[in-house]
């Protein structure tokens, strides 16, 4: 299967018609996130992305935000960094804890666990590349609790991640957060699609 690696102005529809489908473009797209998302450790969460959820984002801001033709653009340029080109796996890792005191002193201890996510598949680790569009670390160490991170395989890895049956892990080396998560098989075969 070819997949599509960007979104063009073209794949955008006139808001009146995406106000017709929007239910259930929302519903389908809910429905296959849940075979997207893997929660590892106490307080994150990675949304794995791909064109179909960037399409989705992209028409959600435009509706939401009414910028029109003019925001198109933008939205292109921000979202398209996030759909996987063919050998990677691209995701959304959100550190969610409600209590704001709570927040802001694990936030202050996971300074660079950007740079720390990997994937585990056939005894090797793949890890992650943090999106280069800014630093998602402050200079005081505190973490950005919104991170978006690139997995990068190479042919031989891809084959074995798409192996029915394979146990693929996802976690963090960072000193203050070691967890990981075996992707459940679902998920796992939701996300080979994402290469070509």
């Amino acid at each position: 299967m070819t997949q599509k690696h960007a979104l063009t102005a073209d794949d955008i529809l006139p808001m009146a018609d995406y106000a017709k489908i929007r239910a259930e473009s929302r519903r389908k797209i809910s429905e296959r996130k849940q075979s997207r998302r893997v929660e590892v450790g106490p307080y994150v969460t990675f949304y794995f992305e791909n064109h179909d959820t960037m399409w989705m984002q992209v028409h959600e801001m435009l509706f939401i935000e009414k910028g029109g033709a003019a925001q198109i653009p933008d939205e292109l340029s921000a979202y398209n960094p996030l759909i996987p080109q063919g050998r990677e796996l691209v995701a959304t890792f959100m550190i969610e804890i409600d209590d704001p005191e709570r927040r802001k002193r694990i936030l202050g201890g996971l300074g660079g666990i950007e740079d720390t996510a990997f994937i585990e598949i056939g005894g090797e680790r793949i890890v992650g590349r943090p999106e280069a569009d800014q630093d998602r670390t402050r200079s005081d160490g505190k973490a950005s609790s919104v991170q978006f991170v690139h997995f990068d395989f190479a042919p031989a890895q891809i084959e074995a991640f798409r192996a029915p049956g394979a146990r693929a892990a996802l976690g963090f080396s960072h000193q203050n957060y070691g967890h990981s998560a075996v992707l459940p098989e679902a998920v796992r075969a939701e996300l080979g699609n994402d290469f070509d």
